[in-house]
């Protein structure tokens, strides 16, 4: 039959990468398909509590990830724009083999990408090589915290007390209380990057701090490991301060600069989650599109038929939106004299949404045999639906990046009757 198949690049519809994008790309995807895939199959089947024991296959991925040669302090040697591309590149090929995964690997990196952001390069080299978290909800605080005046909170209602704090003491920083279970790989980690609120000499409760916790300090306990739906290779847990004492050089930001680094850290964040979240739509829509040529309904492949092809068209097109909003935010945050929350959370929400509506669309291609477990469907779908909370709820980092629009130019000529 005559056809017009065009063979397209990795990620889609891409202009030309350089050799060295086509290095990392492949070296990315082959992992990704050869260590990551198998290995995530068994992890997504395991216990929370089998999937951090020593003898889990999670460890041979973290060991086996270290040959991919993605270090964020030797990248951050390389012009901005360069490195942006490099890492969205890297991140989708291998959240493609497993989103849980991807992020796992990603999160281990979160405290020297902080301490980086600060302007802190000693504490970047200390955390260089160790397994690291990321800890700022807790409890009684979720997608609120991200937004350190708590603009996002209910209006005209306080923000309640927070349930992890930290004190400066001389040379010291003295944190106590207690992180949610939504801390990526807590139960992991050797040093964690913490976000929280800080508590002065009166005992106010203010703008907070951010401070890389070695995670063996004394004081420091874990819970357990937390068991949820989605992204199960990734592991998550609470963790508890109890007058843990920190030098006070390993502190990134106090109350006079705690928002901008929270601004900057939400704005390189939520892209990388987005370029994930492409990766999980891109692996639903490829399997979508083998399925619709192996499956076979009326005597003809079901990709033959109308309606089959037009939702493989809508989820094409979804997919290729979303990685080209995310692969601009990131590229723009990268560059820019400033980076543009709006721009991240716009991605991120963009694509994790993209994500679930082209798993979902995938499970109905699939029919019956989407939601058994002897296809790749319905893992996919848990993640692509745990990626919506995931790094802020999407309708709060929606109302955070909405602020952005906000010129307070504006709102003073209106209140005064200005033109």
């Amino acid at each position: 039959m005559q056809t017009d198949f065009v063979e397209l690049p990795l990620t889609g519809l891409e202009e030309p990468l350089s050799e060295v994008e086509l290095a990392v790309q492949d070296n990315a995807h082959r992992f990704a398909a050869e260590v990551m895939r198998p290995l995530a199959a068994t992890l997504d089947r395991m216990t929370p509590e089998e999937v951090i024991a020593p003898e889990s296959p999670l460890w041979q991925v973290l060991q086996k990830a270290e040959g991919l040669g993605l270090s964020v302090l030797q990248m951050a040697e390389l012009p901005p724009l360069e490195r942006a591309r490099l890492f969205a590149i890297a991140t989708e090929e291998l959240a493609w083999g497993d989103g849980g995964l991807a992020g796992a690997l990603l999160v281990n990196h979160f405290p020297v990408m902080y301490s980086l952001l600060a302007g802190n390069l000693e504490m970047a080299r200390y955390c260089e090589g160790k397994l690291g978290c990321w800890a700022i909800t807790e409890p009684d605080h979720g997608s609120d915290t991200l937004h350190p005046d708590v603009e996002i909170g209910a209006p005209g209602k306080p923000y309640g007390q927070p349930n992890c704090s930290a004190r400066i003491v001389g040379d010291k920083v003295v944190v106590n209380g207690q992180k949610s279970a939504w801390v990526s790989g807590a139960m992991t980690a050797q040093v964690c990057a913490l976000f929280c609120h800080h508590v002065d000499e009166q005992g106010r409760t203010g703008p907070g701090v951010a401070v890389i916790v070695p995670l063996d300090l004394p004081g420091v306990t874990r819970g357990k490991p937390l068991d949820k739906i989605g992204f199960r290779a990734m592991n998550q847990g609470e963790l508890y301060f109890d007058n843990v004492e920190v030098p006070l050089a390993h502190l990134l930001a106090g109350p006079e600069t705690y928002h901008e680094l929270a601004y900057r850290m939400l704005c390189e964040a939520n892209p990388h989650v987005a370029v994930c979240a492409v990766g999980v739509a891109r692996a639903a829509l490829e399997h979508a599109v083998a399925y619709a040529h192996e499956r076979r309904q009326g005597g003809q492949a079901i990709i033959l038929h109308q309606h089959v092809r037009y939702r493989l068209f809508e989820m094409f097109r979804k997919v290729e939106a979303a990685r080209a909003l995310a692969r601009r935010a990131i590229t723009y945050n990268a560059t820019a004299p400033r980076p543009a929350i709006i721009a991240s959370t716009a991605a991120k929400v963009t694509a994790t949404q993209t994500a679930f509506e082209v798993a979902s669309e995938a499970m109905q291609l699939f029919g019956g045999n989407g939601v058994t477990r002897a296809y790749p469907l319905e893992k996919l779908l848990r993640d692509a639906r745990a990626s919506m909370i995931a790094d802020g709820a999407n309708e709060m980092l929606a109302i955070r990046g909405a602020g952005s629009l906000i010129d307070p130019s504006r709102l003073r000529q209106s209140a005064t009757g200005g033109d």
